[in-house]
């Protein structure tokens, strides 16, 4: 996802005595069962795995109305007459069939439930379909507030596109909307008038003319994919295409632009997604979607994950639109929409959190991989500094881990907060061969597979050989940076880590002014620091790698 807002760094110098209140300070949000339903995991939910998905959706550009179905095939998990999936309330729902009948459903906010005539046995498999239609939510600011985008290109084209990530799928298509259980494939069918193309997810199967001048593109995913990423991208495309040689063999790269932007499509393109490609891989392992292909598609918004199909908005310019988010120089040397949202086909698409609470470990990891790319383009001090100018955006307002169950994110800095967090980590380990093994490792370990935000940061204390989970816990779950406080008594240099998480100990790098670095593990109790020659004036702890606070007393 595409961060939200770039804020000035404020870096708190806080005593001991106000990292408590601070966290008191922060605004409490009052959930509905709305919410919980949203974001809940109920038995009516857990009932059934969601295997197979056939979404067929005709598009009238003229209404702004959408129809059609959706096909949910699915396991029971345990025997159920009762299930729920999920649809906004402005959509109606026409019937719910079930073997060729009718059955009865009802409404609770966006929350469908549908009682069954018979029990359905655990272990069995099944299916239903959904039939609805409506005029779907148009996104006042997408992709951020979610929904349809209707509007024309240069040439007074109908230019349409989706945008659903945190509002929910279910703002335009009949889901089990939530995060922790992916579909393992499905079918895409949107029709659209005469003239238009519709570029979705996966690869195309093929087309169909339908009666009133409508075509439909099928587009079939073979991988598990997650709500939000399924989308609709309908216009005046032309396409062009390249393969790229990976680790796992030929990958097929298709492009889908606007006509008065092929060339400049053809250029920007070339240049970043192969570079994006090789330092993906090498850092992360193998793509992870080989059989349905990469696709870049231009969108009438600045860009989102969409998996295997990449929507694509900064108008074919390097930065973020044109800036550098880092004011460092090494931002607008690439295209940030390319690489960051391409990033996420990594972290997002393929290991994707089950509770939007956790979704720092979509955008921490994906924001850490610009830094990352840049380091791979042109060498380790400059992916450092890049990583280093991010901190400018941090805003240190609340807890980067939301609450649970509910359908609720945590504070935008998971993007650039979190990214510092995962450098400070591969610093304190100080073996890069090994920070590498562990950043493929996770793909590989969580290849296409939904998982918790602890599973990540146990992972990752398990394979560093290393507790880094009091580390994660202080920058994820409060708002304050830890401060290292230090003093000089007797010639003897001491410290502490003044932290909200008991047993706080990450090790960190102090030097004597003009010497080199050296690691010391303070805790957060007092205790010498192994520093000869330390005084008050000459001790320079690295904060150019490490996000932290510092007093000397």
């Amino acid at each position: 996802m595409i961060l939200r807002k770039t804020l000035r760094l404020l870096l708190p110098l806080l005593g001991s005595s106000l990292l408590a209140s601070a966290q008191l300070m922060q605004p409490k949000t009052v959930f509905t069962r709305a919410d919980s339903l949203r974001g809940g995991q109920p038995l009516a939910r857990t009932c059934y795995d969601i295997n197979y998905y056939h979404l067929d959706v005709k598009l009238d550009v003229a209404r702004r109305f959408i129809s059609g179905s959706n096909l949910f095939r699915f396991t029971a998990t345990r025997d159920f007459t009762r299930l729920q999936f999920d649809l906004f309330a402005n959509l109606e729902i026409g019937k719910v069939v079930y073997k060729g009948r009718s059955v009865p459903f009802t409404r609770e906010a966006n929350a469908v439930f549908v009682t069954f005539p018979e029990v359905i046995r655990q272990g069995s498999r099944d299916e239903f379909t959904v039939e609805y239609s409506g005029f779907p939510i148009i996104a006042k600011k997408a992709p951020w507030d979610g929904g349809f985008v209707f509007t024309q290109d240069a040439a007074g084209q109908p230019w349409v596109a989706t945008a659903c990530q945190g509002v929910g799928a279910s703002i335009w298509w009949p889901t089990k909307d939530q995060q922790a259980d992916e579909v393992d494939s499905m079918l895409i069918s949107i029709a659209v008038p005469k003239g238009l193309k519709d570029v979705s997810n996966g690869r195309l199967r093929g087309t169909a003319k339908l009666p009133g001048g409508y075509t439909r593109y099928d587009w079939a995913v073979t991988n598990p994919i997650n709500n939000y990423d399924v989308a609709l991208n309908v216009g005046n495309y032309v396409h062009f295409g390249d393969t790229y040689q990976g680790e796992n063999g030929a990958l097929t790269l298709d492009y889908w632009v606007l006509p008065e932007n092929l060339e400049k499509a053809k250029s920007q393109f070339t240049a970043n997604v192969k570079p994006m490609l090789k330092s993906m891989e090498s850092w992360f392992g193998p793509y992870p979607f080989y059989k349905d292909g990469y696709k870049l598609i231009e969108a009438p918004h600045l860009g989102m994950e969409h998996q295997s199909a990449v929507a694509y908005g900064n108008k074919y310019q390097n930065g973020y639109l044109g800036r550098d988010r880092s004011a460092t120089g090494w931002g607008t040397k690439w295209d940030f929409i390319i690489i960051h949202e391409s990033g996420h086909e990594w972290f997002g698409n393929n290991i994707t959190s089950k509770d939007i609470a956790d979704m720092w470990v979509h955008e921490s990891f994906t924001t850490y991989s610009e830094a990352l790319f840049v380091e791979s383009q042109f060498g380790k001090q400059a992916g450092q500094e890049y990583l280093h100018g991010q901190r400018r955006n941090i805003s240190n307002d609340g807890p980067i881990i939301g609450p649970y169950g509910v359908n609720k994110e945590g504070s935008g800095d998971m993007y650039d907060k979190g990214s510092n967090l995962l450098n400070m980590v591969r610093t304190a380990i100080n073996d890069d061969a090994k920070w590498h093994s562990i950043l493929r490792g996770l793909s590989r370990t969580f290849y296409h597979q939904t998982v918790t935000g602890q599973q990540v940061i146990d992972y990752i204390s398990r394979e560093a050989g290393r507790d880094f989970r009091p580390v994660f816990a202080q920058y994820l779950q409060y708002a304050n940076l830890p401060i290292l406080e230090m003093r000089v008594e007797n010639n003897q240099l001491l410290g502490r880590w003044i932290a909200n998480v008991p047993g706080f100990d990450l090790p960190v790098r102090l030097r004597v002014k003009g010497g080199e670095y050296q690691f010391v593990t303070p805790t957060t109790k007092w205790q010498p620091l192994a520093l000869p020659g330390a005084t008050r004036e000459n001790v320079e702890v690295d904060t150019f790698n490490y996000y932290v606070g510092v007093l000397m007393d």
